[in-house]
């Protein structure tokens, strides 16, 4: 029986996950939640210098929460450009981590 906790017998220090990335190819972006305005309804702000209204999507809504100050991944919309869908919420290890490894834009880069 081992006394670390580990069920799987593998060693924690060890253990690298994938952090996703913006795909640029389909227009994701980085940016940073700034205020919270309700129903669903976040204020963004983008890598590109932008400030748009960032709308949860039903996945993440239910999965996860979204505070002022955390990293996200966002599309902005096709037919208009000051709103977009949010993608993908960062954790605030996987935030600092991507920092320390320079994949965030200086222009929004508060990691």
């Amino acid at each position: 029986m081992e006394k670390n906790g580990n069920k799987s017998g593998e060693n924690s220090e060890d253990e690298y996950v994938r952090i996703r990335l913006p795909n640029r190819k389909e227009g994701e972006m980085f940016a940073v939640a700034d205020q919270l305005v309700g129903g669903s309804r976040v204020k963004v702000v983008c890598e590109d210098g932008k400030s748009r209204m960032g709308r949860i999507r039903g996945r993440i809504k239910k999965r996860k929460w979204i505070r002022s100050g955390n990293l996200l991944i966002v599309r902005p919309w096709d037919f208009q450009d000051d709103k977009a869908d949010i993608i993908y919420c960062y954790t605030p290890t996987q935030a600092s981590n991507l920092a320390r490894r320079h994949k965030i834009p200086d222009s929004i880069n508060v990691f």
